[in-house]
């Protein structure tokens, strides 16, 4: 019998968890597991390696987004705590995101700040009705080469909404929120550049690259606004900071407080509300399935749903903004050594003491610092690789991805994703039906299961994820375009700092010609940079459309399973020769 089959039979088998079981957080998960002072020790670390990167960050992106930097902190705080310890999600860190800073900047023009806190709580409020109407199981399903081009059209946004503070610019009326009228309003406002802002904007830059390519460990975000917050009060220079704008940073949490609300007011907010849920759920959703990859560990999407609105509306009474899960603090607080949700909730408290303390030196940072830091995040955010191989892989993925991209930027992000979902969908139909050969049972959207259910869990242990020579990133569920580009950002983001890569094939019924593709991308990449990369666990039929599309020797060994390819990895660098044949067991038929 075929693995997909024995699958499909297990989930028959499996008994229907519980109510409480589908919604108990991954923190009591992890205390009935047990939790002692190594752990704890690990989760200091890891949370405060993580706060360390927030800090800057919150404030930049409350800035760009038209409020004040307190509020950016506030959402780390209190959202970023509740997310961690309500979440269906082991390894979760939540704050105010990049994707968010469009939409909080058109509600303020529409409505104001208070019209951002009511959207946020409303927002909160449908998360957690998606949450437990089960919603959750099928938003994963958002097609790729949607979530690369909104997520490029954002990076272009916020590229062009930092150029005014990068360069110091000064305009006599209101910048226009339009992208075409802002760079015609900006262009014409260059000869009122300031120097000594561009020269601090170029020196932050400088040192955030220089320091992520010579030591990626250090924490250059908040080094570079530092030495920036530094140089602005030892030489008095004459730049715009978040004192002169803002007055500084709150050194205290406001007491929570309802906003402001009306019929009316409810009414006018609700389509922001909407898409602020939305972006959420699918920004948290596609960090939680990182974070599997990285873990083998296994999120309850409907859980995490309604962590996130519980999150929001928390932040929201604080008088913050949006919070979602975050792909790229997710995966610094793994590679930090996590054990779990506690991570995730001391750097909440790590954030709170920082601006506690570091009140007063935050009154000198220059706007233009923050500018940068946030061009930086553009810039990485804009997945790049990922936009052009789409382009080139098929017709249909292209049209999708520039729809998406230029509705974003040019329309609204909500017509943008709506749109190209629409457009994915069609795709996705297609696609299924020219497809030939697929299992009988095989399920597309897999249900949430109970953490002790059915006595499968193992205890958690961090070791893989930390391991500086071997990433481990297993795949679970139906392998098609939704998901095509997920391993190469993966390789990308981390796999070049390893040795080796071991991607688990064990829980996938099928995989599609674009995810296959996608993996044969991996493979030649992998190659290049003198990477070994390990298939485990893939059925014949996986493996025969995976060699189909140059996932095949030397590019690529195949083996039965993650701690046989981990052990010859070992056994490798140990004895420093050749690895051992391909394994050709009764998986290798094709």
């Amino acid at each position: 019998m075929s693995i997909a089959s024995e699958n499909a039979r297990g989930l028959h088998s499996r008994r229907r968890p519980s109510f409480a079981e589908l919604y108990m957080p991954k923190l009591v998960t992890v205390w009935r597991e047990g939790y002692g002072l190594s752990d704890l020790r690990d989760d200091v670390i890891a949370g405060l390696t993580v706060a360390i990167v927030a800090l800057p960050l919150s404030m930049a992106i409350a800035i760009a987004s038209g409020v004040e930097p307190g509020r950016g902190l506030y959402t780390a705080v209190v959202g970023g705590f509740i997310v961690s310890l309500l979440g269906g999600s082991r390894f979760q860190v939540g704050g105010p995101a990049g994707a968010f800073i469009v939409l909080v900047a058109v509600t303020v023009d529409r409505h104001g700040v208070d019209g951002v806190i009511l959207a946020t709580l409303m927002a909160g409020i449908i998360l957690v009705i998606a949450g437990f109407l089960r919603i959750g199981t099928y938003i994963k399903f958002i097609p790729y080469p949607v979530t690369v081009g909104f997520t490029a059209g954002i990076a272009v946004i916020i590229f062009a909404s930092q150029l005014k503070d990068l360069f110091g610019i000064t305009l006599n009326a209101k910048e226009p929120s339009a992208l075409i009228p802002k760079l015609a309003a900006l262009a014409s406002g260059l000869p009122t550049a300031n120097l000594s802002a561009i020269a601090i904007a170029a020196g932050s830059i400088a040192i955030i690259v220089i320091l992520r390519a010579l030591r990626p460990a250090w924490p250059g975000l908040l080094i570079a606004v530092t030495a920036a917050a530094l140089a602005t009060w030892a030489l008095s220079l004459p730049v715009e900071t978040i004192g002169t704008r803002f007055g500084g940073i709150p050194r205290e949490l406001p007491l929570p407080a309802l906003p402001a609300f009306s019929i009316a007011k409810v009414q006018a907010v609700l389509p922001d509300a909407i898409a602020f849920a939305l972006l959420a759920a699918i920004e948290s959703l596609l960090s939680a399935v990182v974070a599997d990859g990285m873990t083998g560990r296994r999120h309850r999407s409907n859980c995490e749903l309604v962590a996130q609105g519980v999150a929001n509306i928390g932040s929201a009474l604080f008088g913050g903004i949006c919070v979602t899960g975050l792909i790229a603090r997710t995966a610094t607080n793994i590679r930090a050594g996590a054990h779990g949700p506690v991570a995730g909730m001391l750097h909440s408290v790590f954030v709170l003491l920082f601006m506690l303390v570091a009140a007063p030196l935050a009154s000198y940072i220059p706007l233009s610092a923050l500018a940068a830091v946030l061009v930086v995040v553009a810039w990485t955010m804009a997945e790049k690789q990922e936009f052009a191989t789409l382009i080139r892989s098929s017709r249909g993925d292209a049209v999708v991805l520039l729809a998406t991209f230029g509705l974003t930027i040019f329309r609204d992000l909500t017509e943008g994703i709506v749109v190209g979902f629409a457009l994915g969908a069609v795709l996705f139909i297609n696609r299924m039906a020219e497809m030939t050969g697929i299992e009988a049972g095989t399920s597309f959207a897999i249900a949430d299961r109970a953490d002790d259910g059915n006595g499968e869990r193992v205890p958690y242990d961090p070791e893989l994820a930390v391991d500086r020579d071997v990433l481990v990133y297993r795949i679970t569920g139906a392998f098609f375009f939704g998901a095509a580009a997920a391993i190469g950002s993966v390789l990308d983001g981390i796999a070049d700092k390893r040795k080796a890569f071991v991607v688990d094939f064990a829980a996938v019924p099928f995989l599609d010609s674009t995810a296959a593709n996608a993996m044969g991308r991996v493979a030649a990449k992998a190659r290049r940079q003198g990477i070994q990369l390990f298939i485990t666990g893939a059925s014949p039929t996986v493996r025969r459309a995976l060699l189909t599309h140059g996932v095949s020797p030397p590019r690529a060994r195949y083996r039965e399973t993650i701690a046989r390819a981990v052990a010859d990895i070992k056994n490798k660098a140990a004895a420093g020769v050749a690895a051992a044949p391909d394994d050709l067991g009764p998986r290798a038929s094709t």
